[in-house]
């Protein structure tokens, strides 16, 4: 028996509405959007343009009245959209830490001279 090789019904659905890449406007091929999790009715998806290589995370949500999604533009590989799922969030204390650092960088030249 052979595998049905065509992406589920809802991928087909939700790629009518995000259908072209934002940046170079061209058509997405539904074979290429990989599902990212599924949880009911929602649907993480990453696309990856063939011909830009720019990205969308697309949450996809179907009901009975219909399909509707949001997609974001994005940098992030499928790979590095796995690996930062589940990271645990930024703090506040992160962020400060983050910036103490920059600030330490940027006086360090300035101490050399």
């Amino acid at each position: 028996m052979r595998a049905n090789r065509r992406p589920p019904q809802f991928i087909q659905e939700s790629l009518r509405l995000i259908s072209y890449c934002p940046v170079c406007d061209t058509s997405y091929n539904p074979m290429e959007a990989r599902v990212i999790e599924d949880r009911g009715d929602q649907h993480l998806m990453h696309i990856r343009c063939k011909k830009c290589a720019h990205s969308i995370l697309a949450l996809v949500l179907t009901s009975g009245m219909g399909v509707s999604s949001m997609g974001l533009l994005t940098d992030l590989a499928f790979e590095d959209v796995l690996k930062f799922r589940d990271a645990a969030p930024l703090t506040l204390d992160d962020v400060i830490g983050f910036h103490e650092h920059l600030e330490a960088q940027e006086r360090a030249p300035k101490e050399r001279t």
